[in-house]
């Protein structure tokens, strides 16, 4: 699903005295892109419904569309419709050739997305080398997982309900909410006995929920109302929490705790 906002529509440079403004079939307007159309009494029409691009759960990495030269218009400003024929060092891509500071809200989240990313890998080689090969593999799910959000986000596709290492948004939200019916532990507080991989886990939950405080900032500024993105990333956190419980409650099983 295509994204329109109010800087997408800015960045169009909509020439003066025109009425129309054709959107995919299947893409979301928000509320002050319509806001943006409606001041200059331009109307909204969809076109015809055309087959859709689909989000897949574990894509190979972040994507990047590949920009085409065309001299002075070669980027363009997303909220200026300022053009450049080469990208200045104080900016970066949002999507294509629009271009953003590098200090806009959906930058920042991005920014948090590849921290994440480089700190589960990082857990996954610490739990590799002490033998726990589940959790390794619960890790290598959790970062697919990040990566169809962060592929999300840019590619501005509806991102679904994915699940985290099999378990629904549902479920995650259950399970987080009840870990001593479910898994047999009170609710942990954070203390140096996790040992290393359980600190690791308990980081890897606190640094979700910064990404979803920097997607509801970012959304909010942006005026697009990703929802599926916010809640995958709250669900993410309660998945690293699951994973933390479930650790530890293997400790006190083993004797270790």
């Amino acid at each position: 699903m295509t994204i329109i906002t109010e800087a997408t529509l800015r960045a169009a440079l909509l020439q003066e005295g025109i009425r129309e403004y054709r959107a995919p079939a299947e893409a979301f307007v928000t509320p002050l892109a319509r806001e943006y159309l409606s001041d200059r009494k331009i109307e909204l029409v969809f076109s015809p419904a055309e087959p859709c691009e689909t989000m897949q759960v574990n894509p190979g990495g972040m994507p990047c569309d590949p920009v085409q030269k065309n001299g002075e218009k070669t980027y363009r400003d997303a909220a200026t419709g300022a053009n450049y024929a080469e990208k200045p060092e104080n900016m970066t891509h949002l999507r294509g050739n629009l271009l953003v500071p590098k200090s806009h809200p959906r930058i920042a989240l991005r920014g948090k997305l590849d921290t994440l990313e480089a700190e589960i890998v990082c857990l996954q080689v610490r739990a590799q080398g002490q033998g726990y090969s589940v959790l390794t593999e619960q890790l290598e799910d959790a970062l697919r997982y990040t990566r169809a959000v962060l592929s999300a986000e840019v590619r501005e596709l509806a991102l679904g309900e994915p699940e985290f290492c099999g378990l629904s948004p549902v479920q995650l939200r259950e399970i987080s909410h009840n870990v001593k019916k479910e898994i047999g532990i009170a609710h942990p507080v954070p203390n140096r006995s996790y040992g290393e991989i359980g600190a690791g886990l308990n980081l890897l939950r606190v640094r979700a929920r910064e990404c979803e405080l920097a997607a509801v900032t970012a959304f909010a500024e942006d005026g697009a109302q990703r929802m599926d993105i916010i809640q995958a990333l709250n669900r993410l956190s309660s998945g690293f929490y699951i994973l933390l419980c479930r650790f530890l409650a293997e400790q006190v099983k083993e004797g270790r705790r």
